[in-house]
């Protein structure tokens, strides 16, 4: 049997690297529109790994990312394959369900005067 190389397979269909799916970019980038619109955040970077897909999130672009969402489909069956880790590494929130992870970073609504 023939081996299949990731590389010569279109690039949605890729198996070397964790990657977000459309659902899960679509919410991310909600959020992350969002925040921006407040001037809470400034940038991010998106990041595929073997291991992991990452999300970072910056206030500026030339500092260390305030926040990171991550996808890790190892611990899908155990903890949950969604994380929200802090600039200090503390992880906020692990789950299943991604909306409910980073529900985390939303700010609470205020009561204007």
């Amino acid at each position: 049997m023939a081996e299949i190389d990731p590389i010569a397979l279109p690039v949605g269909t890729r198996t070397d690297r964790v990657t977000f799916d459309r659902r899960e970019l679509d919410r991310i980038l909600d959020l992350y529109g969002r925040m921006v619109a407040q001037g809470e955040w400034r940038d991010y970077a998106i990041d595929f790994t073997r291991d992991k897909a990452i999300f970072s999130i910056f206030r500026r672009a030339t500092e260390v990312p305030i926040y990171r969402i991550e996808k890790d489909p190892r611990l899908a069956r155990k903890q949950g394959a969604y994380t929200v880790v802090s600039q200090t590494g503390l992880i906020l929130k692990r789950g299943h369900e991604l909306a409910r992870v980073i529900a985390v970073l939303e700010k609470p609504l205020r009561a204007v005067n």
